[in-house]
């Protein structure tokens, strides 16, 4: 689920998460009460704020609803399903790929703090 937006800190007004996603602000507001998996933030005036990912999420419940035909708990169930399986490895090789990257993460902030440990190899 990736939007083809680059920042992942852009927030987008319910017109233009309407827009991007060819749905109504009506819907969206439905979609919202319907979904759990659908909680844009609000700003300090109280407008919706989408995040990307909830941009992705709109465009799956909109596939799942339109165009594979589930109804609104077909479609919250495997939304959800599909939520929770997204961030788990599924084999070995993406669990040993998840700790190198953390192992990766763990030596630029040690980094950070203690730049002689910069150009020290990995035990």
């Amino acid at each position: 689920m990736n939007t083809e937006q680059n920042d992942p800190n852009k927030t987008y007004a319910i017109s233009e998460a309407s827009e991007m996603t060819g749905t109504t602000p009506h819907l969206l507001r439905q979609w919202e009460e319907r979904f759990s998996q659908l909680r844009p933030r609000r700003s300090r005036t109280g407008q919706r704020m989408y995040s990307p990912g909830d941009i992705d999420i709109i465009r799956r419940i909109k596939t799942l609803l339109q165009h594979e035909g589930m109804t609104s708990r077909g479609a919250r169930t495997q939304l959800s399903r599909e939520l929770h399986e997204l961030g788990r490895p599924k084999n070995t090789h993406e669990i040993l790929d998840a700790l190198d990257k953390i192992a990766d993460e763990a030596r630029a902030i040690i980094s950070l703090f203690d730049p002689d440990q910069e150009g020290q190899p990995d035990p």
